[in-house]
């Protein structure tokens, strides 16, 4: 049985779509998200910014991540600017800047975010800590 994720995908316009995915992969240029009336979007990863895996789809607005926290095992610790100047710091195992995007894990515990899939076009900067 495939798994279901509850996705947040930003796009590199700053639109933002909520929904589900059970058909995501990280070596793959295309997926669906399926909205909340159950309609599968086809999604072309190129036009993203990231692919944020959530907890739950309220989050909380007033939280302010504090990237202080350690991930034992959790790979290298990681900086990236966004284009639209977001920062996030997080640790993946799977970085390497010729691939089309990578996962990491976020450095605060307590974030919404489990894991977040950022694709390398829509960075600025990306710096190994």
């Amino acid at each position: 049985m495939t798994e279901i994720n509850k996705i947040v995908i930003k796009f590199k316009d700053g639109k933002i779509i909520k929904g589900t995915t059970n058909d995501f992969s990280p070596d793959k240029k295309h997926f669906h998200i399926h909205l909340q009336g159950n309609e599968a979007v086809p999604i072309d990863v190129e036009r993203l910014k990231a692919i944020f895996f959530v907890k739950d789809f309220q989050g909380n607005k007033a939280f302010k991540e504090a990237y202080k926290d350690v991930m034992a095992g959790g790979g290298k610790k990681i900086k990236v600017k966004f284009s639209d100047d977001e920062v996030i710091i997080g640790f993946s195992l799977g970085y390497s800047p010729s691939r089309h995007g990578f996962f990491l894990a976020p450095a605060d515990l307590k974030s919404n975010n489990q894991r977040i899939f950022v694709i390398t076009s829509a960075t600025e900067r990306i710096e190994v800590q």
